[in-house]
């Protein structure tokens, strides 16, 4: 358009500037006007510069404002400040205070090493999807069959656009969300959607809202590149680099802060940090419905492609059909037999996946506000949330002093990692090798149980109803083998794919404030596999101490010596070094002592960074890439403990220093043990059953739990499931004896921690009332993260989506779901302080310059660096329990809560 019209929401006002061809119209009346705005604005106490801070330009709408004001103050140039350190949580105030004293880690990279992984970074996000070779050894599967669907799905995307276009009497139309791509690339989605369809079907709710998220992310890739911010985000981020790049100058900021700053001396064009409009829900879902639909509709296979002996037909290779999920029916999509053959038989040699589900080749963006960081251009949410719930993002964006936890996710984000190829290389030949389940390697479907339903005269009622429950059982456990096959295959051909990379995981938050890995498939926070393979990309001397780390860190991970002194587990570690260099020299035909282990991979890669360390001509020198855990003795109890100064309950999860580490789950053992001997001398059935069958594993999760609100019967289900793996272990006694354990651990533990069940019972009935008087439960973490519970009272909404079905959307209610909210409240409350504490642990480890990641309450450093990474996390934990936690959460709901408060 010839005239562009800018209209500017400010507080108190509402102006705009008329400009045609980029001058200013009718000198002299327009700058009359314009200082009138002016001085309005500052009569509200709005500035100028409040106006570029707070505004998002697109294009060249920037510079036009920023001509315009200048017309009035030909000497204006904006100027952005930054929050200052007073506002900051008491936490943290000394540590922004003190920055200028700090030198920050740099990477081992340097600055056109960082801008070259940038530009293949930015690549691959602008294509949207990214091609890797799979490790899986099959036949191909046939691409003529690729590429006819991709004809027949072509025509049909027209074909039923066209019949959209004509349609005037729709309520809606999505005409024009199916014009914003080329019809290539929705066939491209509805490709890779069949290829990933589980052999067992999915919900049409799910499948068709990946479909339409997917369509979104594509299409606001492309609106930032047809808005020029691809472009700046080019020269901001090249100029970013420097504070990484291990070859330019220190710099004291923070990546936060010098992207802001960056930002600032970059205000031409459009503003970089424009957050994207996001599509309404349910026009995610009806677009992905739609898609659905035509696939349905259109894709078909020859009948004997897999039996040349049938009569050839065309066949639909997806349908729609109903299935029951508990007493809801839903929509479901299931997958023809025939295309789940295919799949078993001749897997795909490529496997295509979305860029935002692969890990990054250059550092993340920092993450500068609520709406902006992480990857490139993919939109990426700060806090994950359910489909359709806005109330948390409303709630951050009215925050102000959110800046300390920003930092720490970009500080977990900015840690690099590489592939441990020597580990990675047994797992796929494994992998390739029919698979283990000891080693949990998934095997493939031809390993799978083959049942098959005869009908045979002489089999009597008992014989029939047992094959079916057999038949039933087998392809349970085919579909269950399938799933894990695929997930292994996805996680494996990632990390072949990124062998000889250095790769970053941005991170973002759930609601509660746990940290997590944005990439799904391959990140620390997986499995023993998944972790086995990942390692620092940056290398660090072992040091005085880092071999004895290592030695401890193995004997952590056999689970065999949980009660022991570090010098205990230390001096273990040199009576089985014979193992530990025959495990690293012959993993797979040596004495495989590793294979017997609690974590079996990562004990491995343990064990061959120690037999190259202790080979090395100085140990003390030998570079290590291997991450160190130190894991938290039940954070849940300890945060209690802390919280109710409760001594006896503190010692018992190490708040309190002792000769030999305590593990409350093996106390909680013995003193179930204890009572069940009473029991059975007092002739009790169950008691006497149970008699050598209690141990650690039995409780430990119930024990684990409980602090996060697990109740009797979920404690007895988790009981239950430890008893049945028990080999020996009756079955048909597992129900009651799980019923009689849960009682015994749950009375072990009040007696323990009588503070604990105290704060518990507080912080309940404080739910309880709050959502009894039509409220959601909101608090504040001692970092200044706002928090809100996310449970409320549902209504069915039934929607007449397309033909295919109608979908029936629970839509929240105002009202709360009192008995969600109290229930969650405990555990939520503990899950904020423990990431409060993770978060301030980040922090200080930046700081010392410390490489730090953590899953949850287990943090990794370099074996070099645990002790001071130690010091810090106890620091930090004893600064978080010296603040009046309690009172200032009483305060804050009294304040929230009360219309007149005590």
């Amino acid at each position: 358009s010839p005239k562009l019209q800018l209209l500017w929401g400010v507080p108190g006002l509402q102006w705009s500037v008329s400009i045609k061809s980029g001058t200013i119209k009718t000198w002299n009346t327009d700058c009359l006007f314009i200082s009138r705005c002016l001085n309005q604005m500052e009569k509200n106490g709005v500035s100028v510069d409040d106006v570029f801070s707070q505004c998002v330009f697109q294009q060249d709408e920037g510079d036009m404002v920023l001509k315009a004001v200048r017309s009035v103050q030909p000497d204006y140039q904006p100027h952005f400040n930054l929050i200052k350190n007073e506002y900051f949580s008491p936490l943290v105030k000394d540590f922004y205070a003190q920055k200028g004293d700090y030198q920050y880690p740099k990477l081992d990279l340097t600055q056109k090493e960082l801008q070259e992984r940038f530009k293949r970074q930015l690549s691959i996000e602008q294509a949207c999807t990214v091609t890797i070779d799979s490790v899986e050894i099959s036949k191909p599967v046939t691409a003529k069959i690729i590429k006819m669907w991709h004809k027949i799905l072509l025509q049909a995307l027209r074909e039923s656009r066209m019949n959209l276009a004509q349609n005037k009497d729709d309520r809606f139309s999505l005409y024009p969300y199916l014009c914003l791509l080329k019809d290539e690339e929705y066939v491209d989605v509805m490709i890779q959607t069949i290829a990933k369809m589980p052999m067992s079907g999915d919900a049409l709710k799910f499948v068709a809202g990946e479909l339409g998220q997917k369509i979104y992310s594509k299409y606001t890739v492309h609106q930032k590149q047809q808005n020029h911010i691809t472009d700046k985000l080019v020269n901001i981020y090249n100029d970013y680099t420097e504070l990484l790049a291990k070859d330019t100058k220190v710099y004291n900021d923070l990546p936060r802060e010098r992207w802001c700053k960056l930002e600032m001396e970059n205000i031409a064009g459009p503003t970089v940090q424009a957050g994207s409009t996001n599509w309404p829900y349910i026009i995610t879902l009806e677009l992905g419905t739609f898609l659905v639909n035509i696939m349905v509709k259109n894709l078909k296979i020859n009948s004997d492609i897999i039996n040349p002996s049938h009569t050839r037909q065309l066949i639909p290779i997806l349908y729609h059909m109903y299935a029951f999920r508990s007493t809801r029916q839903i929509g479901f999509i299931k997958p023809h037999p025939i295309l789940s053959h295919i799949q078993q038989e001749a897997m795909q040699i490529k496997l295509t996946f979305d860029s935002n589900v692969i890990p990054m080749l250059c550092p993340p963006v920092p993450w500068c506000s609520v709406k902006f960081g992480a990857y490139l251009l993919t939109p990426t949410k700060l806090m994950r949330a359910m489909e359709g719930a806005t109330q948390h993002e409303k709630l951050l964006e009215k925050s102000q002093n959110i800046q300390p936890v920003l930092d720490s996710l970009n500080q977990l984000g900015n840690c690099p990692w590489k592939i441990n190829k020597p580990v990675l290389d047994i797992i796929i030949s494994i992998f390739n090798d029919r698979g283990c389940d000891k080693l949990d390697i998934p095997p493939p479907l031809s390993e799978a149980p083959k049942v098959t339903y005869s009908f045979d005269p002489t089999h009597t009622s008992a014989d029939k109803v047992r094959l079916r429950k057999e038949m039933i059982e087998a392809k349970k456990k085919t579909t269950e083998m399938h799933s894990m096959r695929m997930d292994a295959l996805y996680k494996l051909s990632i990390a072949n794919h990124l062998r000889d990379e250095i790769f970053w995981f941005p991170h973002n938050m759930d609601f509660r404030g746990r940290t997590y890995p944005c990439p799904p498939y391959l990140n620390h926070l997986g499995s023993d596999v998944t972790r086995a393979i990942l390692q620092f990309a940056e290398g660090k001397p072992l040091g005085p101490k880092g071999l004895d780390w290592l030695k401890i860190h193995l004997v952590n991970l056999t689970g065999l010596k949980k009660n022991s002194s570090l010098q205990g587990r230390l001096e273990y570690a040199t009576t089985i070094m014979e193992d530990i260099l025959d495990s690293a020299d012959n993993p797979l035909h040596g004495g495989k002592w590793w294979m017997d282990v609690d974590e079996p991979w990562q004990a491995l890669a343990c064990c061959m960074e120690i037999a190259n360390a202790v080979r090395s001509p100085d140990p003390t020198q030998f570079i290590s890439h291997f991450p160190v855990h130190q894991d938290g003795s039940c954070n849940g109890l300890q945060h209690y403990a802390a919280l109710g100064r409760d001594v006896i309950g503190a010692t018992s999860v190490n708040l309190v220093p002792c000769e030999l580490p305590q593990d409350v789950y093996s106390v909680v053992a013995q003193q179930v043990e204890e009572l069940r001997a009473l029991d059975a001398k007092k002739n009790v059935k169950i008691a006497k059953i149970l008699e050598g069958f209690i141990n650690r594993k039995v409780v430990k999760q119930t024990v684990m739990t409980v602090v996060y609100g697990v109740t009797r019967y979920g404690g007895r289900l988790q009981i239950a499931k430890r008893l049945k793996e028990i080999d020996v272990f009756p079955k048909e006694h597992v129900w009651s004896a799980s019923n009689y354990l849960v009682h015994l651990v749950f009375s072990g533990l009040k007696e323990m921690f009588k503070g604990t069940r105290q704060i518990q019972d507080w912080l309940t009935e404080s739910a309880r009332f709050i959502s009894k008087s039509g409220h959601t439960v909101e608090w504040m973490t001692p970092l200044g993260l706002p928090i809100i519970q996310p449970y409320h009272q549902t209504q069915s909404k039934v929607f007449f989506i397309l033909s295919i079905q109608c979908l029936c959307f629970l839509s929240f209610l105002r009202m709360p779901d009192t008995v969600k909210q109290k229930n969650a409240f405990p555990p939520n409350f503990i899950h904020s302080l423990d990431s409060t504490h993770m978060m301030l642990t980040a922090l200080h480890c930046y700081s010392a310059d410390l490489t730090f990641v953590s899953v949850h309450d287990c943090f990794w450093t370099h074996a070099l660096t645990v002790d001071t990474m130690n010091k810090v996390c106890r620091e930090q934990f004893v600064a978080l329990h010296s603040q009046p936690i309690l009172q200032e959460l009483s305060n804050f709901l009294l304040n929230k809560y009360c219309s007149s408060p005590p």
